[in-house]
């Protein structure tokens, strides 16, 4: 890749070529670096939960609506004031259909998940920073917020 770069660089001055020679890796780099490769994982899964949840809310939950109230779309609703039409039915679908998805997830994903965490972080002992009073793990020597040493306690749980 070196030696194709250079052929690449051809009349460039010897400056010039470091320089872009070192942008290359550089690039390289941050290319293969942890959180790059996270974020994409976390974009593609963000992606594919996206498709679970709008299939439940437009399967399974808007169905429900429509049994229960009557009108499952309201896309063709719409008003007309001096020979123009404002279709807000649509809008209101989309209204709807983001409160139904923020609904699913806030209590099939976030409440179990907060039910976990704060099952795992009960058994972390904690103590407050005296500089900062940040709650912070009993073990700690140093402030995650201030980075203030602290003295470990060693009578935790």
């Amino acid at each position: 890749m070196i030696e194709r770069t250079k052929n690449i660089l051809g009349s460039k001055s010897e400056e010039a070529k470091k320089r872009s020679l070192s942008s290359l890796l550089e690039l390289k780099s941050f290319m293969l670096q942890g959180n790059v490769i996270n974020l994409a994982i976390a974009v593609v899964i963000g992606a594919a939960f996206g498709a679970v949840v709008s299939a439940i809310v437009t399967d399974l939950i808007t169905p429900l609506i429509a049994a229960i109230g009557g009108l499952p779309d309201f896309s063709q609703l719409s008003f007309t004031i001096n020979n123009s039409t404002f279709n807000y039915g649509h809008l209101v679908n989309q209204v709807l259909s983001f409160i139904i998805v923020a609904v699913v997830i806030f209590f099939i994903v976030v409440k179990p998940l907060k039910g976990l965490v704060s099952k795992h972080m009960a058994d972390v002992a904690t103590k407050y920073c005296p500089e900062c009073l940040s709650e912070i793990p009993a073990l700690a020597k140093r402030c995650s917020y201030c980075t203030s040493p602290v003295e470990p306690e060693t009578n935790h749980k």
